[in-house]
């Protein structure tokens, strides 16, 4: 039981990382999201990675270069469509705040990847184990399912809390804390953030041989990950880096980055901390699946704590102002029943 609790536990600090990372990127001034967004993200996807796998596996390098062709480039490649997720989940929260950005995105998400890793297992591989059918026969799986459906559940009445405050809000509140409010594009590009984000999930499975070739390395198993995320950043840093120097060029804003006009310092000390913070989500992420040993509850488990997290950044932030009391015990009522799929999730891991 103590390992499941610490699962849960190392969830939650990735969730309250991942639920935070942005909000440093809110103090940034006079630089273009082109820019600020992939500053934060090479402390995201290539420095702080790297750091990681070097402190925690012995011949991380080693465990690369030896790997199949075939292991690196679905990694990658879930890597890279994963990026574009990780690409429009940014101009989410440009456009709809962390709030109802979250609750939308982290609602897809959830489902797509907590869901078909299992159903792929039975359906294109020869395991028995992590297979949907396994959880289907069992009463530890009984739970972790009905968790993440009721996960799903709270996760649609956040949604419903973020939709009313659309209606009852007017434009000049909704505007004094997300500068750049557009309900239309918002929608838009969490619906292929939600979809595409949940391959972060399907590269930790396609990169299953680089972790256990890191435990059969020596490394801790609670960092047997870190090798795996090496590659699949590769893949987001590809995606984002294409896309904002695209942008960069349009908008001519290479000159942010060294423009003494802006506070320099200050926008690169906020962009870093954003990206680092941002990677710890997954740092801690893979410490605690290591431990559940279930990539469905490991992924649900994440996305809640998230939710969770964002919400009550979201009121933090002011993004709730102007709304009504039912608006506010919608909201409530929405973390309230994530909370309940969180310990249903921990103990169908616990039973199994």
């Amino acid at each position: 039981m103590e390992i499941i609790l610490l699962g849960v536990f190392l969830h939650f600090i990735g969730g309250f990382a991942s639920g935070s990372f942005y909000i440093p990127f809110k103090k940034v001034r006079d630089w273009s999201w082109e820019s600020y967004w992939i500053v934060g993200g090479l402390f995201s996807w290539l420095f702080v990675p790297w750091i990681a796998a070097w402190l925690t596996v012995p011949g991380f390098l080693d465990i690369l270069g030896e790997a199949s062709v075939s292991t690196l480039g679905w990694t990658y490649l879930f890597g890279v469509l994963w990026g574009i997720g990780g690409l429009t989940f940014g101009l989410t929260m440009r456009y709809l705040g962390l709030s109802l950005g979250m609750s939308v995105i982290m609602g897809l998400t959830s489902a797509f990847g907590s869901l078909i890793p299992p159903i792929y297992r039975d359906l294109f591989t020869n395991a028995t184990e992590g297979t949907l059918s396994e959880m289907l026969g069992s009463a530890g799986g009984h739970w972790v399912l009905i968790g993440v459906a009721v996960s799903l559940v709270g996760i649609a009445i956040c949604g419903r809390a973020g939709m009313m405050k659309e209606r009852e809000v007017p434009d000049e509140t909704k505007y004094q804390s997300v500068a750049e409010f557009s309900l239309s594009k918002g929608i838009t590009v969490a619906l292929i953030s939600g979809v595409l984000s949940a391959c972060f999930s399907y590269g930790i499975a396609a990169g299953r041989p680089l972790a256990d070739a890191a435990v059969a390395a020596g490394a801790n198993d609670l960092f047997q990950n870190n090798v795996t995320f090496m590659v699949i950043m590769w893949g987001g840093l590809t995606t984002n880096a294409i896309w904002c120097f695209l942008l960069n060029a349009k908008n001519r804003s290479f000159a942010n980055y060294i423009d003494r006009a802006t506070p320099l310092a200050r926008n690169y000390l906020l962009s870093a901390s954003a990206g680092t913070i941002w990677f710890l989500q997954f740092f801690f992420y893979g410490m605690g699946e290591s431990r559940l040993g279930n990539d469905a509850s490991s992924w649900v488990l994440h996305m809640s704590f998230i939710i969770i997290v964002s919400n009550l950044w979201g009121l933090f932030f002011r993004e709730w102002q102007g709304t009504g009391r039912r608006n506010r015990q919608v909201l409530v009522a929405g973390i309230a029943t994530i909370l309940i799929s969180v310990c249903m999730v921990g103990y169908g891991n616990y039973l199994q």
